[in-house]
């Protein structure tokens, strides 16, 4: 079965309704959904799954499930499990999810500010890091902090597009992170497209321009081995 996922389409979407196709304590699965699943380095959307005659499921994480496409949304401890066949509205936490896309597409502007390969990142609530493959120290935690805002402020828009598999062969720089390929299999793969900044292969979440994200810093430069540095990145609030 094909699962409809809204959020490729739109990041914004808080909920949607959908009928339960499978269900069981390790994960209930939905004909369409607005919750992203984990990966790219991006943790999976929680929130709550309400019942057509009344209750809730709490949904404590969602991953990937192991058929082709699959969104497993992963009950909280000791929740009531609903019935293949029920009706349900899917709500994501959205609070979270807007601070995980402005963290998201923050990381895409640091990845342009500092020109080195990327050998790694994660994505979490209110931070977020990249890796990457420099032999030496020299990065600067104030000049990066002030390049990344300046593209915040500059409210680049954000857009999405899709190409074919083979397209995505052709064009390897479109592949910006060395440890995590984009998600393939489905023929097609999607773009995330930073007006006159940026252009990757990415599934994940993001806002609809830079200046969404608001003011950042970066906290701290880590020094993760030989090749390896390590760029944090917070909300200048935090």
């Amino acid at each position: 079965m094909t699962v409809e996922k809204i959020f490729e389409h739109d990041a914004y979407a808080k909920s949607c309704d959908a009928t339960v196709v499978s269900s069981g304590p390790d994960g209930i699965e939905l004909d369409r959904t607005v919750f992203y699943a984990m990966g790219g380095g991006q943790p999976g959307d929680q929130g709550v799954l309400r019942l057509a005659g009344g209750g809730e499921v709490a949904i404590a994480d969602t991953r990937k499930g192991t058929g082709p496409g699959a969104i497993v949304h992963i009950p909280a401890e000791g929740a009531t499990l609903p019935a293949v066949g029920d009706a349900v509205s899917a709500e994501i936490d959205w609070e979270r999810r807007h601070r995980l896309m402005r963290i998201h597409t923050c990381l895409h502007l640091l990845c342009t500010v500092v020109e080195f390969s990327v050998t790694g990142g994660q994505i979490s609530d209110g931070k977020g890091r990249l890796d990457f493959d420099i032999e030496e120290g020299g990065l600067d935690k104030e000049e990066i902090t002030q390049a990344i805002n300046r593209l915040v402020e500059e409210n680049h828009p954000v857009s999405s597009r899709w190409i074919d598999e083979d397209e995505l062969a052709n064009q390897p720089d479109l592949v910006k992170t060395m440890s995590v390929a984009p998600p393939t299999g489905q023929g097609k793969v999607r773009l995330l497209d930073i007006d006159r900044v940026d252009l990757q292969a990415c599934g994940g979440t993001h806002v609809a321009a830079t200046g969404e994200i608001g003011a950042v810093r970066v906290s701290k430069i880590e020094n993760k081995g030989r090749h390896n540095r390590r760029v944090v990145v917070v909300f200048a609030d935090a």
